[in-house]
């Protein structure tokens, strides 16, 4: 069994928190622990905007807090995002999210992410050797 508490990942476990443009995540669960999935809380800031395609992984992702959009960008489809939204990125699908207020979300990445990516100029993570 594997117990983890976010405050005590975020005081302690700083390697596990990742940062990067207008967001940040804690990842609570990575390729390393062998659930062949990882589990984050991401919050993206307010008024911000970010641009992804995860080529290499699929993700899901629940938003617990906040109000934003999500575009599919190869079908222009936008679609609101506010507490209990999920979206799944069944198609690798490039997308950009908006957040009108901070977004915080719940996310699942298949394969797991080790926690040394970061994303590529196309928006993407490479697949890293756990």
């Amino acid at each position: 069994m594997i117990v983890r508490d976010f405050d005590e990942i975020v005081k302690n476990e700083r390697d596990r928190v990742v940062s990067d443009a207008n967001w940040s995540s804690v990842r609570m669960l990575l390729a390393g622990d062998g659930m062949g999935f990882s589990f984050h809380i991401t919050f993206l800031e307010a008024g911000s905007e970010h641009t992804f395609h995860y080529k290499n992984h699929f993700e899901s992702v629940y938003c617990m807090q906040g109000k934003g959009t999500i575009t599919d960008l190869k079908t222009g489809v936008t679609h609101d995002i506010k507490p209990g939204t999920m979206y799944a990125l069944d198609e690798h699908d490039k997308h950009t999210v908006k957040a009108e207020e901070e977004l915080v979300m719940a996310c699942c990445f298949n394969p797991p992410v080790t926690g040394n990516e970061v994303h590529q100029e196309d928006g993407s993570y490479a697949l890293v050797d756990s």
